[in-house]
């Protein structure tokens, strides 16, 4: 009975992280990842109440997007709604595109693009954003991690026009020379490379495409989009099902945000960018990439254009930046202090922190003072 009771209290005090169901703080079942959220001590890391200023945020905050911020959202609203009493931020994990188009409809506050709009969803958008525009915010950074299961082989070097034939199948078999130049000592099996991408139209692949078109153009002719465009290869569902089938297929390779290998145990491919080593995923290296980064975005918007082809010493260049898009002037009278409350939460030092602690990479400072500055001018 005293268990009983314990868990009771347990869940009333959590009970406002699943109001809506299975809409609030919950991913297309494909992208659920399990250990999302825990760090690597295997505890979740979450700020005081005192780290977060409510102010008149109030009532129900509808946000969708991107899912690949997923994990750090569900870190974010945790903490935020046990500080905000009454205040609910549901956050529907999907995709970058129905994000955008959600935005644009107007039913939502806010939503999540690992892509930063494109001109003519700007446009769209002024239709909802009375007197003013979508607008750019990076607030979520992180490597995406080229996993791999190759039987015998604990450790792989690869290079870009090398990852850009083996996912445009024309390497087939891991004793490839290309891949044998890269990895002197390592035995490698005759093996079939089973290569997976994502079956669904993703930020992620976009991301993946921007790399290999900047820096394998010869090997990677197609031009970044959503949709995985390239002949060959086997499609899984969301990040989670690339994941797994990468964990199950001997011979597998594939590409999912880095919380999915290190919840699954899942080894990691290290670039070879011509630095002097290659470079493994982490939350770290990705950092160092991202903070290269220059704002291409102008006024309020601070859309970023990456360097994929750095060769930065420990920079990891296979990242992506998730955006929150809102609108600069014309937000909704009823949720705008809310969007504001949790948006300047997610922007602080705390809130950045829980990225680092988590697997993500957080936004660079001079960067991220830009997007404080914004987020208290929205109106």
């Amino acid at each position: 009975m005293k268990l009983q009771r314990k868990s009771m209290l347990r869940a009333s005090a959590l009970g406002a992280l699943v109001v809506s169901g299975a809409l609030v703080l919950t991913a297309c079942g494909s992208d659920n990842n399990t250990k999302a959220d825990s760090t690597a001590s295997g505890k979740a890391s979450a700020p005081a109440a005192g780290d977060i200023k409510c102010d008149d945020a109030k009532g129900k905050l509808l946000a969708s997007g991107s899912s690949a911020q997923k994990n750090a959202v569900d870190l974010w609203v945790k903490a935020y709604m046990a500080a905000c009493s009454g205040v609910e931020v549901n956050y529907k994990s999907s995709s970058s595109g129905e994000g955008i188009v959600a935005f644009n409809q107007g039913t939502v506050g806010f939503a999540g693009s690992d892509s930063a709009l494109k001109p003519e969803q700007v446009e769209e958008s002024k239709k909802v954003c009375t007197g003013g525009q979508g607008i750019n915010l990076p607030m979520v950074g992180g490597p995406i991690a080229i996993g791999f299961n190759v039987a015998g082989v604990d450790k792989l070097n690869l290079d870009a026009p090398t990852l850009a034939a083996i996912f445009n199948d024309k390497i087939k078999k891991w004793d490839d020379e290309a891949i044998k130049k890269l990895n002197p000592g390592v035995t490698l099996p005759s093996t079939a490379i089973q290569a997976f991408h994502r079956s669904e139209d993703s930020g992620t692949t976009e991301n993946l495409g921007k790399y290999l078109k900047a820096t394998a153009p010869d090997a990677w002719t197609y031009e970044a989009a959503k949709k995985w465009p390239a002949p060959g290869g086997q499609a899984a569902s969301g990040s989670a099902g690339v994941a797994s089938q990468v964990k199950a297929v001997d011979g597998a390779i594939g590409y999912f945000e880095l919380s999915y290998a290190t919840s699954q145990n899942i080894k990691t491919v290290d670039i070879n960018t011509g630095a002097s080593a290659p470079v493994k995923a982490s939350a770290e290296s990705a950092s160092k990439a991202i903070a290269a980064a220059k704002i291409a975005g102008t006024g309020s918007d601070l859309a970023l254009k990456l360097d994929y082809t750095t060769k930065a010493e420990g920079a990891y260049p296979i990242v992506l930046v998730t955006y929150e898009v809102v609108c600069d002037k014309g937000n909704k009278a009823e949720t705008l202090p809310t969007v504001k409350s949790f948006l300047n939460y997610t922007a602080s030092d705390a809130g950045q922190k829980v990225l680092s602690d988590n697997g993500y990479a957080p936004i660079p400072a001079e960067i991220n003072t830009k997007v404080r500055e914004v987020i208290k001018s929205l109106s």
